[in-house]
């Protein structure tokens, strides 16, 4: 199994990377906590990682921490949950959060990601709620990006990882012109995505 990965990174998308690894190319997909703390294109890069196989698929899961991989690794084991919503579970609420929301069974909280609703919500608080308060969670500060000077490209970037996260079109463009609205400019890619989830999950 691979556990970690150290390399430059030479892709970096707001679900995906690719680790270049003395010549070879890792691609991992990575939640949204993950992607705030990547360093620039071109720098290097570590990783944790788990493989996911099944049947014929073979897919790497990338993280900046610890806590995302072991709460990562608890989600792909509830029955009906695959990897892609699990990545969304971390993508649309904090780690912490997210960990106090299955303990607390806090079905409500955990039905405002996309992909979740009350059954699946629910099953995941039955499997996990003992589990895991277990596992060890820390938080971490988001790494600052540069800001990205197209601001046609900026919402574009924003609303396909919105599209990807499993909102609808109108509700991510909606989204995304209330926070930009109040926007002077300095917003980066990472804080119009998170200011735009906090308005879709109000």
């Amino acid at each position: 199994m691979i556990a970690h990965l150290r390399g430059i990174l030479t892709v970096k998308a707001v679900e995906r990377v690719i680790v270049d690894v003395q010549g070879v190319g890792y691609q991992v997909f990575i939640p949204l906590s993950t992607y705030y703390t990547l360093p620039n294109l071109h720098e290097l890069v570590t990783l944790l990682t788990t493989l996911h196989v099944r049947e014929d698929v073979m897919r790497l899961y990338g993280f900046a921490t610890e806590a995302e991989r072991a709460l990562f690794e608890l989600l792909v084991g509830v029955s009906s949950i695959g990897p892609r919503l699990a990545l969304n579970m971390l993508s649309g609420i904090a780690v912490a959060d997210l960990q106090q929301a299955i303990a607390h069974g806090e079905v409500a909280k955990l039905q405002t990601i996309p992909g979740i609703g009350r059954k699946t919500a629910e099953r995941v608080v039955l499997e996990l709620q003992e589990k895991v308060s277990l596992v060890v969670l820390s938080s971490v500060e988001p790494a600052p990006a540069p800001t990205v000077s197209a601001a046609d490209q900026l919402v574009g970037d924003v609303i396909s990882a919105l599209l990807h996260l499993g909102y609808k079109r109108s509700e991510a463009e909606r989204a995304v012109r209330a926070v930009r609205a109040k926007d002077n400019g300095t917003l980066t890619l990472e804080m119009l995505l998170k200011d735009a989830l906090q308005q879709l999950v109000r």
